[in-house]
């Protein structure tokens, strides 16, 4: 299955990137400490501050955009950005190419962690809808996250290829059941 996805703009994309590379840094932070970046004695809960929806546009839309790219076409070949430190285009940025790849399927397999935080709610302020068929469909975004920074590693066109269709299937999945079903958006969230 081929698929690709409109691309948002060059502000869309800054913000994307800004909440990567939080959740890369935070990431990185909690492994390097050797202690995890949940709620643990001494430490804050965890907090949701954005909707469904937003999370998906400002997060996973963009992210899984920069996967969809390399699909088709060699993101060493973006041409860097005049100011490569403040760009706003991940591929053309100072961690750009490649590297940029690699970086969208850990934000993708992260995000996947923030989509099972209990409280968040839909757009239409619907509760998501947490039970097993989210834990599973959760569980398949990770790993296609995984998969799309494993072969981003491997600058392979075809892992790519085959990374980029496990994406469209585990966005699918979720989408099929709590999205495309619905009548208007008020349906949305609802099996």
């Amino acid at each position: 299955m081929f698929w690709r996805m409109q691309r948002f703009t060059s502000r869309h994309l800054a913000v994307a990137s800004a909440i990567a590379a939080v959740l890369v840094a935070a990431a990185v932070a909690g492994a390097q400490s050797g202690r995890s970046t949940g709620a643990t004695a001494g430490s804050a809960p965890q907090q949701v501050h954005a909707n469904l929806s937003q999370l998906m546009r400002g997060l996973l839309f963009p992210n899984s955009n920069v996967i969809f790219f390399a699909q088709s076409d060699d993101p060493t070949k973006v041409k860097s950005d005049r100011s490569p430190s403040s760009a706003t285009d991940p591929l053309a940025g100072i961690y750009g190419g490649w590297t940029a790849v690699e970086h969208s399927g850990l934000v993708i397999a992260e995000a996947a962690n923030l989509l099972m935080i209990p409280g968040r709610r839909c757009a239409n302020g619907k509760p998501v809808p947490y039970g097993p068929d989210w834990t599973r469909f959760s569980q398949g975004l990770r790993d296609a996250g995984m998969a799309s920074y494993k072969a981003a590693q491997s600058k392979n066109a075809d892992a790519m290829l085959e990374a980029a269709n496990a994406m469209v299937t585990a966005c699918a999945n979720c989408h099929e059941k709590y999205r495309d079903n619905a009548q208007d958006a008020a349906g949305r969230c609802t099996p």
